[in-house]
């Protein structure tokens, strides 16, 4: 009997520790005071939702003497993929080039808390990013960019949230890096909070970056205040990536996305998370 009730506690022991193995819902919570207001759990095979995302396209270095060209579609002719619940985002070479992928979300933000569940990719020359551009983009760093999550292949374990601006860039960017040996082997959530007041940076729900708004009214120091796109996107090689050149050795290099989610705060909370009375927005349509 004894051996009976050992063997039944190990089996529901096991059963409780698998329920949320791939399930994408881990034990990181949602950010108090916020809503769910819009999400991707890639949970349909071989489908990107064209009312949702947009490839952006090309080989033009795209501002960093970047490598790779950036392809549109899925399966194997591509550089993306959706299968078994996760956004598989591979930078591979194809006819004498590398080719990979870059996601931006046809719906755009002001303020919120925004995560993503992530595997980065391995190997020199990889530039993997989770990240925010203005929706009415012209140039960069002026009008503003958030950096979620960004890496390079050449530091493994090591990973960067920051914001640009056009005074804060290059050797003054506002920048953090935090290590996390095992970013390449398992998932992390990667999480900005961006209020009228501050922007902060989590990994696994440590807070370990904050960017505050010096209310000076001056775009050259503070550009968040305008609705803001997320983006997806493996980079090759570039002024970062390739800065200790590239090892296509490594190639293909998969970078996997488990889930996005978009939180907003509650106008009536907006004070006691933000330290200001100025009500958040709600998504837009």
């Amino acid at each position: 009997m004894k051996v009976k009730s050992y063997t039944f506690l190990l089996v529901a022991a096991f059963m409780l520790l698998g329920a949320g193995c791939g399930s994408g819902m881990e034990d990181i919570k949602d950010p108090e005071g916020y809503s769910l207001v819009w999400n991707d759990e890639f949970d349909t095979e071989n489908t990107l939702s064209e009312s949702e995302w947009r490839f952006e396209t090309g080989k033009t270095g795209w501002g960093n003497n970047e490598l790779q060209n950036y392809v549109a579609g899925l399966g194997e002719d591509a550089a993306a993929l959706v299968e078994g619940g996760i956004l598989k985002i591979t930078a591979k070479k194809r006819k004498g080039e590398v080719i990979s992928a870059r996601i931006n979300t046809k719906k755009s933000w002001l303020y919120g808390y925004f995560k993503a569940r992530l595997k980065l990719p391995r190997g020199k020359g990889t530039w993997p990013a989770f990240w925010m551009l203005p929706e009415d983009f012209v140039t960069s760093p002026d009008d503003g960019e958030i950096d979620i999550m960004e890496a390079v292949g050449y530091e493994p374990g090591w990973v960067h949230t920051g914001v640009h601006t056009k005074n804060y860039t290059g050797e003054t960017v506002k920048n953090e890096r935090k290590n996390i040996p095992t970013a390449q082997s398992d998932f992390h959530v990667y999480a900005v909070e961006w209020t009228p007041d501050f922007i902060k940076g989590y990994v696994d729900d440590e807070l370990f970056f904050e960017f505050l708004n010096d209310y000076a009214g001056n775009k050259d120091t503070w550009p968040f205040n305008k609705p803001f796109y997320l983006k997806l996107n493996l980079a090759w090689g570039g002024k970062w990536g390739g800065l200790e050149g590239t090892d296509e050795s490594c190639l293909p290099a998969l970078y996997e996305i488990d889930y996005v989610r978009v939180y907003q705060i509650e106008p009536k909370l907006a004070a006691h998370r933000g330290g200001s009375s100025v009500p958040v927005s709600l998504q837009n349509p």
